[in-house]
């Protein structure tokens, strides 16, 4: 029998999980925002894995308070996640999961690409997906999974962010509006660039966004986090010194 696996998070993406998991065998203990972590891992000080599953502006509170018997059995799954969102954690090897499934209240999964996973747990991570019928895939390298992250984050700010100026959806955006979705994505790599500390292989991410977009061309471009994810990105453009200009022009007209 598997040992229990902790979710913290239980909305949309994180009941997705557990539902796999059940599948797989595992019995689950979730933690809500109401819960005392620290209570919990008392309770349960070793269990299978810690699934992080919190709405992206909670996942800095949330790793702050991970208590210390859970540090080296962490899985992440959250938009615009990067190694510099845990690296300076006493984190050992969390298990790193980018999600190219959407999950809406009231809607079946709806899957873009496989989803790329890479750490201890990641093999644990693509059963429970797999009897979900959601694809996953193990990725064999670090560096590899890095490149997968900072596809997603290009996939997402570049339509986000277009997506205030042109609506619609990810077709049109590039079929209709290529040079835009262009300048966006040079511009989202620029900063991304800074934030890995690496030059970027730009026309493989470009090749694995156009992708993602063929995965699923009636994507809408524009959700309701997109000011936000506009205005995160001037403010890594400032501090990385990044002219930035169509951004800063899309976000001028709002």
């Amino acid at each position: 029998m598997h040992k229990p696996a902790v979710i913290i998070g239980v909305g949309e993406m994180g009941g997705v999980f557990a539902r796999g998991l059940l599948r797989s065998g595992y019995p689950l203990y979730p933690v809500t925002r109401d819960m005392d972590m620290q209570a919990v891992a008392g309770a349960l000080p070793a269990p299978e894995f810690v699934l992080v599953a919190v709405a992206e502006k909670d996942l800095h509170p949330t790793l702050d308070r991970i208590p210390a018997p859970w540090r080296d059995r962490l899985v992440l799954l959250q938009n615009e996640l990067l190694p510099r969102d845990w690296q300076d954690y006493p984190f050992t090897d969390p298990t790193v999961i980018s999600v190219w499934f959407e999950k809406k209240r009231g809607q079946d999964a709806k899957v873009l690409l496989a989803s790329p996973a890479w750490g201890p747990r990641a093999a644990t991570l693509k059963q429970a997906l797999d009897s979900l019928d959601i694809p996953c895939r193990v990725v064999d390298s670090r560096e590899e999974m890095v490149f997968e992250l900072l596809r997603k984050n290009v996939y997402i700010l570049t339509t986000n962010i277009a997506g205030l100026e042109t609506g619609g959806d990810v077709r049109a955006l590039w079929h209709d509006h290529q040079p835009l979705a262009r300048a966006v994505a040079d511009e989202v790599m620029d900063i991304q660039a800074t934030l890995v500390d690496q030059p970027l292989p730009r026309e493989r991410l470009l090749a694995g966004m156009v992708e993602a977009f063929e995965g699923d061309p009636e994507h809408n471009c524009m959700g309701r986090s997109a000011p936000a994810r506009l205005q995160r990105a001037l403010e890594l453009a400032d501090a990385a010194g990044i002219a930035a200009p169509t951004l800063r022009r899309i976000a001028a007209k709002l």
